[in-house]
């Protein structure tokens, strides 16, 4: 075959001593992917994507953010002391003074409603927290291990699963008794299972990849391959996981307020403030309304803002 003197193409060698000419120009032709290699992959470029992309995600961070400082700095914020009572100013409407009204002891709603920001913002991190950590441990070990390890981790998990999760913790509340610390005992209980099956299939698949299969050959410990090389991966998981799973915990503990078996008085938990608001619902609505209202507005944000999370982090998404 003649070679023709044209730059735009370029001979091959293959079987049979003849060449084959490829058009470099053509759109077949595999061009340089220097570009999509060099493309940044890092928690900055992804928190910028996120911006870019989901307004309400990022609003929703804003939201939460505005609480939560509003929680850590309530005795600055807060007009009046939560626990002062006034039966002068009993079931005040919203005014100037009180600008939520105030319930049937006299206490400003407002102010209490900041100070229960505190208990329903810890009741959703803490115990949320504890119980990613209890599942994250349990199904790693699960996933990598296997056999008998994971038959006995994964049917744990199954039976509470198979429990309504407020039944479990409405059982554990009136083991132990009500209380705030109870309440993180309960839920962190109560919600590990979940997490555990996130982790345990995802463990399953990174196992067999190629570099545990490297570290694996070269003599590196189980643990330290489960913890060092498997967990890194599966974090952008549990940070949607973690988000998502927030609200469900506040939720939780409303209910279990609500049911009595939650926080307790003096406390001002915004479960518990609807608990004792609902008799005045359509007499003086503010009472439970605003409180529930609090618990609407954070739930709503963690919810957008896992969402959002989830298609900046979630690779399976992003290849979609």
């Amino acid at each position: 075959m003649k070679a023709y003197e044209n730059p735009s193409l370029e001979s091959e060698k293959i079987s049979g001593g003849q060449a084959v000419y490829i058009d470099q120009q053509s759109p077949f032709y595999p061009e340089d992917n220097s570009a999509d290699i060099g493309e940044s992959d890092t928690i900055l470029d992804k928190i910028l994507l996120l911006v870019r992309q989901n307004k309400l995600a990022v609003f929703s961070a804003l939201v939460i953010l505005i609480i939560i400082l509003l929680a850590v700095f309530a005795p600055v914020v807060a007009p009046y002391d939560p626990a002062a009572q006034s039966l002068r100013d009993r079931l005040a409407a919203p005014s100037a003074e009180h600008w939520f009204g105030t319930d049937k002891l006299g206490r400003d709603i407002f102010s209490r409603t900041l100070y229960g920001a505190r208990v329903s913002l810890a009741i959703g991190l803490l115990p949320t927290l504890i119980s990613m950590v209890i599942g994250t441990v349990l199904g790693l070990f699960a996933g990598y291990y296997g056999g008998k390890t994971d038959f006995v981790i994964m049917r744990l998990a199954d039976i509470m699963l198979a429990f309504p999760s407020l039944l479990l913790a409405m059982v554990v509340m009136y083991t132990l008794g009500g209380g705030i610390v109870n309440i993180f005992i309960a839920l962190s209980l109560v919600n590990w299972a979940s997490t555990a099956r996130v982790v345990r299939a995802q463990t399953l698949s990174l196992k067999e990849a190629e570099y545990v299969e490297a570290a694996r050959s070269m003599g590196v410990k189980k643990t330290t391959i489960i913890f060092r090389h498997i967990l890194p991966n599966c974090l952008p998981s549990l940070i949607v996981l973690f988000t998502l799973n927030i609200p469900s915990a506040i939720l939780s503990e409303s209910s279990l307020s609500f049911l009595g078996v939650g926080a307790q008085p003096p406390s001002s938990s915004w479960g518990l403030a609807v608990t004792e608001g609902r008799r005045y619902l359509f007499s003086e609505p503010w009472v439970p309304l605003v409180p529930s209202a609090a618990i609407m507005i954070l739930v709503m944000a963690f919810n957008f803002l896992g969402d959002g999370l989830r298609d900046v982090l979630d690779p399976y998404l992003k290849e979609q």
